[in-house]
């Protein structure tokens, strides 16, 4: 069995290093996207097992993100929004757009890795 890739698309260099830190410290593999166009280009170029998407980004948002991936390729992984916006109607929309879930940001080192894992399909043991 191959280790989960997981993208982790945040245009913040702090939740990108903290997620990255947090994922490779238990295993994991990680790549990076700035952006919705990267997270989309790098979803065409790899195959991730996960996806970490943060809604608000410059140029194209993650939920624009997640609709291009989820409509655009054949295997589409899970899709998790990072998201400061976890109010009533911004789930609905992140949940309408195509993501499987989300996580509150900002990030706790305490259970990240734990609320990452509920989403994969085979979590490192």
């Amino acid at each position: 069995m191959r280790t989960p890739l997981i993208l982790v698309a945040d245009d913040n260099a702090h939740n990108l290093y903290l997620a990255r830190f947090l994922l490779e410290k238990k295993g994991y593999q990680v790549c990076e996207a700035h952006n919705g166009d990267e997270a989309v280009a790098v979803c065409r170029a790899e195959t991730p097992t996960l996806i970490l998407m943060d809604i608000q980004m410059p140029g194209m948002d993650g939920l624009e993100a997640t609709q291009r991936i989820k409509s655009s390729t054949s295997i589409s992984p899970p899709i998790v929004a990072l998201t400061a916006r976890a109010m009533s109607g911004d789930r609905e929309a992140i949940l309408a757009a195509g993501c499987d879930g989300y996580i509150e940001k900002p990030i706790d080192p305490d259970n990240f890795v734990a609320r990452v894992e509920h989403y994969l399909p085979e979590p490192l043991v």
